[in-house]
């Protein structure tokens, strides 16, 4: 299990059979900034895809992902890649301030984005991204690699599909990271670059309240930001809260934090303990501690007994072969763009908000439903 949760991308030994011919679904991969990009175009490839271009002003992060897919060419320029005609899609994983401007710029050439979560840092952005989506009917998707690349996340879903736990009621996650300081860009330690920490990974909690609760909305209760623990970083933030009631009318607590401590087999001890009117499911995504080095373990308990599920090689990752047919069939089924702008307004307004708490003299902003940007009270 790896130690760090920048470049964590997870495997599986369950086989999806390819979604598309070969050559039928080419696709570019830009702005590696982030390890998840080796992730998402793994996947992306196993379920058929074809990775043509690789770009990264840097060449030794181009170099490193061409390593593992030797058949891309390293494109000298975005523009290279933003001329191919037949790159349909552009995977990305900028600095987090910088994937909705990216995003704009593949939407105007004509191609479907798929960029690492968080996908904005500001409301602005998304509603930049609201309005070029209508224009050009072009996809913005977001890795939500908390659910969308993890087997136990997608067999919770399956089970709250199947009724096993009833009507989802409150659904409780925790999201820790290791911090491991000396490994992180400069970029990451600056907020208006990486956007604070519930816009970040909170980003991740709040997408699957959304899916497991079936809420189309939700409303943000309270949500809180702190640096507990790093005063030689002053703007990151190592612990944030959110309390949310969605539209389903279930209520969800989430927790994300960096203190995951040096002890632990892994990056970090994410947790999810969804409950129902029938029984209960939790998560042990990465490791159950002191017990199995593995994750992917889900226990349910209904009114027909108990139950431990290790899921590993078991569910796979449907997400991504659903996202191909998508681009080429201009359908919705992997994710609907209205849930992917969802999460991501929810993650702002509570960051804006826990900002607030702590700068009662800065104000927020609050975003209407049809894109409006409105000044809110700080009261």
């Amino acid at each position: 299990m790896s130690k760090d949760g920048m470049f964590y991308a997870p495997t599986t030994d369950y086989h999806h059979e390819p979604v598309c011919a070969p050559g039928e679904f080419v696709f570019a991969a830009v702005a590696l900034d982030h390890g998840h990009i080796h992730g998402m175009c793994a996947e992306l490839v196993n379920a058929g895809g074809t990775l043509r271009w690789i770009y990264d002003p840097d060449p030794h992060r181009a170099q490193s992902l061409q390593n593992k897919h030797p058949q891309a060419r390293i494109a000298p320029s975005l523009e290279a890649v933003l001329h191919d005609d037949e790159v349909l899609l552009v995977a990305a994983a900028a600095i987090t301030s910088e994937r909705g401007p990216l995003g704009m710029r593949v939407m105007q050439a004509g191609k479907d984005y798929f960029t690492d979560k968080a996908p904005f840092t500001t409301l602005e952005q998304l509603v930049e991204a609201r309005i070029e989506t209508a224009r050009t009917g072009r996809k913005y998707m977001v890795y939500y690699s908390e659910r969308l690349h993890q087997e136990s996340a997608i067999y919770a879903l399956q089970l709250i599909q199947q009724q096993a736990i009833g009507k989802v009621v409150q659904i409780m996650g925790t999201g820790p990271h290791l911090l491991a300081a000396q490994r992180r860009p400069d970029w990451f330690f600056r907020r208006e670059q990486y956007g604070g920490i519930l816009c970040d990974i909170g980003s991740h909690q709040i997408e699957q309240f959304l899916t497991f609760s079936s809420s189309l909305d939700a409303q943000i209760n309270f949500s809180r930001v702190a640096n507990f623990h790093h005063p030689q970083y002053p703007e990151l933030e190592d612990f944030g809260e959110i309390s949310l009631t969605g539209s389903s009318g279930a209520s969800g607590y989430m927790r994300v934090d960096w203190f995951t401590p040096d002890g632990l087999g892994t990056w970090g001890d994410g947790r999810m303990t969804i409950l129902g009117t029938d029984g209960y499911i939790e998560l042990r995504k990465y490791i159950d501690v002191a017990r199995e080095p593995g994750g992917n373990h889900v226990y349910l308990v209904n009114h027909e007994g108990e139950y431990h599920f290790d899921v590993s090689g078991k569910v796979g990752y449907p997400f991504f072969g659903q996202l191909i047919r998508d681009v080429l069939d201009r359908t919705d089924h992997a994710m609907t763009q209205e849930h992917t702008f969802k999460a991501a307004e929810i993650c702002l307004l509570a960051q804006q908000r826990a900002w607030n708490r702590t700068n009662p003299m800065q104000g927020f902003t609050d975003i209407e439903a049809n894109g409006t940007i409105t000044p809110q009270s700080t009261n």
